[in-house]
């Protein structure tokens, strides 16, 4: 059956696979993983939450082609990223007698996607993985490009391996079913793609800010097509981030940081990296020369797409020590994204005085150590 659903093409020497993106795929999931990977055995890892709205349609879909199809249904959360749990889905995978000629669907969003290519990764030392993305955050970002992982007490996402899947397949009808904490954790992503990518994108996104936030399906399809052909452009280059691809971490040391003090699970992923944003704007105009004006910029663009600034107060000790906790640190100092303009993109080691004096400034006087 010849497709006529957009695809975009990542070609790493890890593998070349096609990322399908638009309405009603979700049928389609077998005809395409079959003919992506050749498994005629799938294990559907998914969350109860999204497992109970698509696991039948995705599952009726893998065994219309003959193919067998066993579903293994997590918790929702973040929570659920964690080594324990990934034990849990690998002893799964053993008792259906997953061999390696198998392979793992990834249904849902971040943290399935996270947790199941983490598990495809390291079982048998690596069955086939097809990521099947439910949220924007998933369609846009973290279904593409290989990177999988779980948290560990010491932070977010530092136990992980590099393992491409054979598709993407975003159906962007799961969509609407988002809550809109979820849709707008979505959303920072889309404003990091378009700061990354340059002021066309850029310029579009802030032009179509209302069509997005109301989720107009022809508006969306395009904004996760043109997401994902960035990245896909980027991991092409450089699959295991030893350097272009680190750029894609704009907002994501201090993010990652605000998840860990909060809590995980309590600060949404985009939510996190949106204030990471914001606080890698104002490193930039001291470090890399970007004008105020841009940080304006950006700080109405995340307004327009609802990501307000977070109202808490962390302790700057805390950030600080989760910041240096974090797998971007190289001999000691940890290293920011920091977009001088559209498009101009650096990445910098910030010194710690520096660091201090930042955070200080960004979150005020009221998340000083004592």
């Amino acid at each position: 059956m010849t497709s006529s659903v957009p695809r975009v093409p990542v070609d790493t020497p890890g593998g070349t696979y096609e990322i399908h993106v638009g309405r009603g795929l979700l049928g389609r999931v077998g005809e395409i993983a079959v003919a992506a990977c050749g498994a005629r055995h799938f294990a559907l890892v998914t969350d109860k939450t999204v497992g109970s709205l698509f696991a039948d349609t995705v599952a009726g879909a893998i065994r219309a082609t003959g193919a067998r199809c066993d579903v293994i249904e997590i918790p929702p959360g973040e929570s659920s990223k964690s080594w324990e749990r990934a034990g849990e889905v690998l002893e799964a995978l053993a008792g259906i007698g997953l061999d390696r000629s198998g392979a793992v669907v990834a249904l849902g969003g971040g943290v399935v996607g996270d947790l199941a290519g983490f598990c495809a990764g390291v079982y048998m030392r690596g069955v086939g993985l097809v990521q099947v993305p439910t949220t924007l955050l998933g369609q846009v970002d973290s279904s593409v490009g290989g990177k999988t992982a779980v948290d560990l007490a010491a932070g977010k996402n530092l136990a992980g391996v590099f393992i491409q899947p054979t598709a993407v397949i975003a159906d962007t009808a799961t969509l609407t079913s988002l809550p809109d904490t979820e849709w707008r954790s979505g959303l920072a992503e889309v404003a990091k793609s378009a700061v990354l990518d340059g002021e066309r994108f850029l310029a579009w996104l802030e032009g179509n800010a209302e069509a997005i936030v109301t989720r107009e399906p022809a508006v969306i399809e395009e904004a996760v097509r043109t997401c994902v052909a960035f990245k896909a452009r980027i991991v092409s280059n450089d699959e295991r981030e030893s350097g272009l691809r680190e750029i894609l971490n704009l907002g994501h040391t201090l993010g990652h940081a605000i998840e860990k003090v909060a809590g995980y699970g309590v600060v949404p992923h985009g939510i996190a990296v949106a204030e990471g944003m914001r606080f890698a704007a104002t490193l930039a105009e001291g470090l890399v020369d970007a004008e105020p004006e841009f940080t304006v910029r950006q700080g109405r663009l995340m307004d327009a797409l609802g990501l307000s600034a977070i109202d808490a107060v962390y302790d700057i000790e805390d950030i600080r020590a989760a910041i240096s906790s974090d797998k971007k640190v190289r001999e000691g100092s940890p290293r920011f994204v920091l977009a001088a303009a559209p498009g101009d993109i650096r990445v910098e080691s910030v010194p710690d005085d520096v660091l201090m004096a930042g955070l200080i400034a960004f979150f005020g006087k009221e998340g000083e150590a004592q």
